[in-house]
């Protein structure tokens, strides 16, 4: 019974890895369908605090949080086969992209993209708003979030946003009630092992100049370092492989990055696109290998941290104010995540192009009272660049 749900479950994930478009909150309301309403693997309150607590780790949200749900339900080698089939049908299309840069190059097939991809965020965060956003107080962090982020538009506002969030209503505790407190055991192998690989990888980048380890190399630091999302991961990797090594074409580096966001699963693969661009000069296994570099570097460090994580989570839940931190952490989750469509939307409203806005627009009504499926929305839009 249990290998059978377990089957199941693999299913499921392969399913909204094909199908789950616009990013950690996007993929939080479709999570929420599937895995809660639908198969009762966990409690909505249960996922929305899972999602909370990878919001405070660095790395991709959405991939550490069914990562962490698949070690729920079956433990740490379920745990990895989930990340593999999450993060396999976007890495493959990326790659593949990568390798057929000329073609996409020459139409213009994603200029309806980032409008619909936009318009879902709007949606996702007015969706989960209204799921943990309890008070008044909630809304304030949320605005508060929104403006900051919007106007202070660098790496280090999300884990700031969200540590003041959580910080914030902790004080309110006492709403919560009080649990018998065992003493902690840490398992400290998976900690060791994210901090261990970071410094290994940090000294064998300095000796090496074989180019796929100082790509994992990079890719690793990244994915060490990196708060808030896709949207944040792709300026740093611009600045250092674009402006910094010129390793990569302006060009080319935005349209991987339009392509990341069109296609469903974790934007996070854009690194396995630009891993093949890095090594365009070599054989087409040398480009593979770059491929893999930018996949594994980018999601390991966030796997390590999860799986530390969340082996101490139910010891953390016994004290109260960790357990009240949530709610500020979940509002402010969902101002960086609206910051971030305003920030899409601001180059649209100052170049005045109708055609996005009125994308973003007809996009919102669909999903607000339509049953499309995302993804027929987002062929749609694939269609409409073709032939327009």
């Amino acid at each position: 019974m249990k290998k059978i749900r377990r089957l199941i479950f693999l299913k499921d994930v392969l399913i909204l890895a094909c199908t789950s478009f616009g990013g950690p909150q996007v993929h939080l309301a479709m999570f929420i369908d599937l895995f809660v309403k639908k198969r009762n693997y966990l409690t909505e309150a249960e996922l929305l605090e899972l999602q909370a607590l990878c919001s405070m780790l660095p790395g991709p949200t959405s991939t550490q949080t069914i990562t962490a749900l698949g070690y729920k339900i079956g433990g740490p080698n379920l745990a990895y086969i989930t990340l593999l089939v999450w993060i396999t049908p976007a890495v493959a299309i990326m790659t593949a992209a990568a390798f057929g840069m000329t073609y996409l190059q020459n139409r213009d097939i994603i200029r309806f993209i980032q409008p619909i991809g936009v318009a879902f965020i709007i949606h996702a965060g007015y969706v989960l708003g209204r799921k943990v956003i309890k008070n008044q107080t909630g809304i304030f962090l949320m605005l508060i979030a929104a403006a900051f982020a919007f106007y202070y538009q660098t790496p280090y506002v999300y884990p700031i946003a969200l540590i003041i969030g959580g910080t914030f209503t902790s004080f309110n505790y006492k709403d919560y009630p009080k649990q018998t407190k065992h003493k902690m055991v840490i398992p400290w192998s998976n900690f060791n092992l994210f901090w261990g690989f970071l410094l290994f990888l940090a000294v064998l980048g300095h000796f090496t100049d074989y180019t796929p380890i100082r790509l994992f190399e990079n890719f690793y630091r990244n994915g060490s370092l990196t708060f808030g999302g896709g949207q944040v991961l792709a300026p740093m990797l611009y600045t250092e492989f674009v402006e910094f090594k010129h390793l990569i074409r302006a060009d080319d580096f935005l349209t991987g990055t339009a392509l990341s966001q069109a296609l469903p699963g974790p934007v996070f693969s854009l690194t396995s696109y630009l891993g093949v661009l890095v090594m365009k000069n070599g054989t087409w296994y040398e480009k593979l290998f770059g491929s893999m570099a930018g996949a594994a570097g980018i999601f390991l460090p966030g796997t390590f941290l999860i799986f530390f994580v969340y082996r101490i989570w139910g010891q953390l839940k016994q004290f109260r104010g960790i357990r009240a931190s949530l709610d500020g952490i979940n509002a402010a989750s969902i101002g960086l995540t609206l910051s971030a469509a305003f920030i899409f939307l601001v180059p649209m409203i100052q170049r005045v192009d109708y055609l996005g806005l009125i994308t973003v627009l007809t996009t919102l009504f669909l999903t607000q009272f339509t049953k499309i499926p995302t993804f027929l929305i987002f062929l749609g839009g694939l269609i409409l660049g073709l032939i327009v």
